[in-house]
């Protein structure tokens, strides 16, 4: 008799429905896993035989037979030693037919890895399974109980944490296993006005760059630092991420079945609660920035969905490297193509980048004298393409502080959790205004939207047509100015865009 368990496999970062179907045959003992097994499911054969006899059950004597239907979608993972080791007890008679596990197969999930002896491991990517046997109509699942909190996030299912397969069989005959419930909201709630260990009150001047921050972070818009060493360029994109607004529980939940498919969530924090802060070096292929690899796996654009991705020196990387960030910096997601599939990953991230004026770092410091030609600054500036700059809304010039200026001054600098209340009121009047057109931000305007929210009186017009023909703006960078205006009347509340908002606007695109 054929028996079937019920589980799940990734795709990217989402996850599909499993049956896992198991028979036994009269035959010399063996076992077989069909159905597109990757080496980790192959090698499941292993560790359940072993898992099985050490939990003090029988192993079948004939030969074992694991189909994991579809069998036309590529299984990969650990998660599948569980309901594999559950359909062979089955077939052993472990369980009665009068058991919930016989009469409601197809309503009960597992999702484990098993220890040679009968010890549940975690896995990776259980937020994305449990969601996904959800809205497949199962009502309950069983993890590993170091998972059990992440998967608790999930309301509409029951979640059983395990310590081993053993304590699964006897939740079935003699000790029910307690739920496990989060309630993803209040966790939210408890850790949202958490301190942040880097705050802009601890920068000293620097007003245009910081101004330019809010203006970045109230829109979503993507920034360019340029300055000499020592001007602070790094600590502000650090300080960035804490001017961003909280995360929302849709946002949270999305992040992180990102982090738990990636391996990187935390054990004590089954949720991510904060917008990620990816900083990568000069060094990271473009593999490792926009995902891949035989079997495809996010990359850093996609950690850093809903957050903040800093490349410092970024004229350091390799064109062919920032070339890939041209399509995901417009369309907010990165297409993987593979011969046999091609999976979509979500990228939408405020880009923010530092460099220095030119190679020896000190064109225009005060201080110290730029010993750089004509020639190796432009060739060193060129690194950046047009189209890649054309992607990138706020460019701005951060000087570096005289020893003087640092000394004397001593005015109390806005902290981080005052800038972000004008950050979360301003996101606040594009969450409303946008509501029905599928938008979050200024930043994700398209051409259309554009005419119909960033509309001019004659006097900006003039202005901002002036500026077009004397700096020859293209047509993408034209929008994007009106984008940058838009939020600045957003941040002063005010409904239309004015003279004052586009000549500041043009402040920050015209320091190239």
């Amino acid at each position: 008799m054929v028996n079937k368990s019920i589980t799940a496999t990734t795709i990217g970062i989402d996850a599909y429905k499993v049956e896992v179907e198991t028979d036994t045959l009269n035959s010399l003992p063996a076992m077989s896993i069909v159905g597109l097994p990757d080496s980790a499911v192959s090698e499941a054969k292993e560790r359940v035989r072993s898992a099985i006899k050490n939990s003090g059950f029988s192993f079948p004597q004939g030969k074992v037979i694991v189909n994991l239907a579809p069998a036309d979608i590529k299984k990969e993972g650990t998660n599948f030693d569980l309901p594999i080791a559950i359909g062979i007890l089955k077939e052993e008679g472990v369980f009665q037919d009068t058991s919930e596990i016989i009469k409601e197969a197809d309503k009960i999930g597992f999702i484990g890895e098993l220890s040679l002896d009968g010890s549940l491991r975690g896995v990776n990517g259980v937020l994305s399974l449990v969601i996904a046997l959800k809205q497949a109509g199962i009502k309950s699942v069983f993890v590993p109980h170091i998972n059990a909190g992440e998967a608790g996030m999930v309301n509409g299912i029951n979640v059983y944490g395990a310590n081993s397969l053993a304590e699964i069989i006897h939740h079935f005959t003699d000790t029910p296993i307690t739920p496990t419930r989060v309630d993803a909201q209040e966790y939210l709630n408890n850790v949202i006005n958490e301190e942040y260990t880097v705050d802009f009150k601890d920068v000293k001047g620097q007003k245009k760059a910081k101004r330019a921050l809010e203006i970045a972070a109230a829109g979503g818009h993507n920034i360019l630092m340029s300055g000499p060493p020592g001007a602070g360029k790094t600590m502000m994109a650090k300080c960035f991420a804490s001017i961003l607004p909280p995360l929302g529980l849709e946002e949270a939940l999305e992040l992180t079945k990102i982090y738990s498919i990636c391996g990187l969530l935390q054990e004590n924090k089954p949720l991510i609660t904060r917008r990620p802060y990816r900083a990568v070096h000069h060094t990271a292929s473009a593999y490792g920035i926009i995902g891949g690899g035989s079997n495809p796996k996010p990359g850093e654009i996609t950690l850093a969905h809903r957050g903040v991705l800093f490349l410092d020196e970024i004229v350091e990387f390799p064109r062919s490297v920032l070339e890939v960030l041209r399509q995901p910096l417009e369309d907010g997601e990165v297409v993987v193509s593979r011969a046999k599939l091609s999976i979509k990953y979500p990228a939408r991230f405020t880009l923010v980048a530092a460099m220095n004026p030119c190679p020896c770092g000190y064109l225009g410091d005060s201080s110290k004298s730029c010993t750089c030609s004509d020639v190796q600054i432009q060739r060193y500036k060129s690194r950046l393409s047009g189209p890649l700059l054309d992607r990138i809304d706020l460019i701005i010039t951060v000087p570096k502080l005289s020893t003087e200026e640092l000394i004397n001054i001593d005015e109390r600098s806005e902290s981080s959790a005052e800038i972000r209340k004008r950050v979360v009121k301003a996101r606040e009047i594009q969450n409303k205004r946008y509501k029905n057109e599928g938008i979050f931000t200024n930043s994700e305007l398209s051409a259309k939207q554009i005419k119909k929210y960033c509309k001019l009186d004659n006097e900006s017009s003039k202005i901002l047509s002036i500026a077009a023909f004397k700096y020859g703006l293209s047509g993408r960078k034209y929008n994007r100015i009106l984008k940058i205006a838009r939020t600045i009347a957003d941040l002063e509340g005010v409904e239309n865009i004015n003279s004052g908002h586009i000549n500041q606007a043009l402040q920050f695109r015209t320091d190239e």
